[in-house]
């Protein structure tokens, strides 16, 4: 009798415990993990670029998680293979070398991803199989209160929903064993034959936490911030913080990357509430989760449209100034310096920047997503591209008038001008406060002039010298 072999192919689910893809009801002989790094993602970002669509952070951060992924496959007899290419071809490809059983993969909510599971389904062999599983999410699509092409247009509307009638399953745990790899190649090249840039790029020392990619490194990210620092008694409170490791979760790139799945952090987060009570700010960590889900829900539904109705349009001189943290702006600067820095930057941050190159600089909002997925190690088809969305005032739930008045941010979410000297060292001299967030005024001497000063800041100013004298 012939042995059976079946391939787990790999996206966003670099993890084994919770990933439904390692649990079998007909379990195989043979098991073959394979994560397959699309060549399209190293092509450049934009035209007459030298940077490629995936950046040095977040290669750099992928490539931790799969080192790690092998060797937690390896301690349960199983292994990973790494390829380069077109994902539809090499995963035919070898389905066919092997003489699979079937090509296991966790569905997708990005449209190129899902255009290559399409691309595998029609090329498979009729005597192998395709079987897709939904990994990684809160709740699953049969549980939903909604028809899936339902969904609500706001996420509001969803969330009343989904608490009122859903119950988040708990995670499964890992496998403790796995089928044994058969007869075929194994392992993947190192980085620095993919990217030396990725290889070579390390992240600026002064980033508030540094990020290491894999599953333990998530789950003792986790672990940390939940019983160690217990981070639900404050989430709410403090995750618009700018500065330091535990303002917020600093969950997403594990999430994003599937070395966790959200089902844990949930069950995390109902642990300790079980143990020290609930609170509003224990629950915001669901309630981002929930977020999430509806990102990834919109997502799947807006298909192409979820990128625009066109190609990316050409970049110019208000684009490259923001992306280069060369505004003028210290607070919008100090982001962006951090962004391609570290690989990450705050919610509050995120928001400011996209706001301020959309409505101050008049920049295209797509170009600031594809400068997003180049740069960030969290970075999500979904949230992010439904953010910028979102921001921009497109797509669901519309509204144009979604603005960030970003020195009224800088003024309430940084007033000591910490964040900014943090990361602009050149603005330490100036005194602590305001002055630091617009040197133009101060001192120009000190700082770059900004590209733009919009009538909503120096409106605000008025109001606040105004509450100044009246001892408001």
């Amino acid at each position: 009798m012939n042995s059976t072999i079946d391939i787990v192919w790999l996206h966003d689910d670099l993890r084994v415990t919770d990933n439904p893809l390692l649990h079998f009801s007909d379990r195989p002989d043979h098991l073959v993990c394979l994560y397959v790094l699309d060549e399209a993602w190293l092509a450049p970002l934009f035209d007459e670029s030298d940077e490629a669509r995936i950046g040095p952070a977040r290669l750099r951060f992928l490539w931790q998680c799969l080192m790690e992924l092998r060797g937690e496959l390896l301690q349960r007899g199983s292994d990973l293979l790494v390829r380069i290419g077109n994902p539809a071809d090499v995963v035919v490809s070898l389905a066919e070398q092997l003489q699979a059983r079937s090509v296991r993969v966790a569905e997708h909510v990005g449209l190129e991803e899902t255009q290559q599971i399409e691309g595998v389904k029609r090329q498979l062999p009729a005597d192998i199989s395709l079987e897709r599983f939904e990994s990684g999410r809160l709740i699953d699509e049969s549980a939903l209160p909604f028809e899936a092409s339902q969904l609500p247009e706001s996420f509001s509307a969803f969330r009343r929903q989904v608490e009122k009638h859903c119950v988040i399953p708990p995670a499964k745990a890992a496998p403790i064993t796995l089928p044994a790899w058969p007869d075929a190649p194994r392992g993947f090249p190192p980085l620095c034959n993919v990217c030396e840039t990725s290889a070579a790029w390390q992240p600026d020392e002064r980033q508030g936490l540094a990020f290491v990619g894999g599953e333990a490194a998530g789950r003792e990210r986790l672990q940390h911030y939940i019983w160690r620092q217990h981070g639900p008694a404050s989430y709410k409170k403090t995750r618009n913080g700018l500065l330091g490791a535990n303002f917020s979760t600093r969950f997403s790139p594990w999430l994003a990357r599937g070395c966790l799945s959200a089902r844990q952090v949930h069950d995390e987060v109902n642990a300790w509430e079980a143990e020290h009570g609930s609170s509003e700010s224990s629950y915001w960590i669901g309630f981002e989760l929930l977020w999430r889900e509806y990102f990834l829900r919109a997502a799947r539904l807006e298909g192409k449209a979820l990128f625009g109705d066109a190609w990316l349009p050409p970049v110019n001189a208000d684009f490259d100034a923001w992306r280069q943290a060369n505004t003028g702006v210290p607070f919008i600067d100090a982001a962006m310096l951090e962004l391609s820095s570290t690989g990450w930057i705050s919610n509050r941050a995120r928001q400011n920047v996209a706001s301020f190159l959309v409505k101050d600089l008049g920049v295209d909002w797509r170009l600031g997503a594809a400068w997003f997925e180049h740069c960030l190690i969290d970075y999500d088809v979904a949230s992010n591209w439904g953010n910028w969305r979102y921001i921009a005032g497109v797509g669901r739930d519309p509204r144009q008038d979604r603005y960030f008045n970003v020195l009224k941010q800088a003024g309430h979410y940084d007033p000591k001008g910490l964040y900014v000297a943090h990361w602009l060292p050149e603005l330490d001299t100036l005194p602590v406060g305001l002055d630091r967030q617009q040197p133009w005024r101060v001192a120009p001497e000190t700082y770059m002039a900004p590209r733009v000063e919009p009538e909503a800041w120096q409106r605000w100013l008025i109001g606040e010298a105004q509450l100044e004298q009246t001892g408001e």
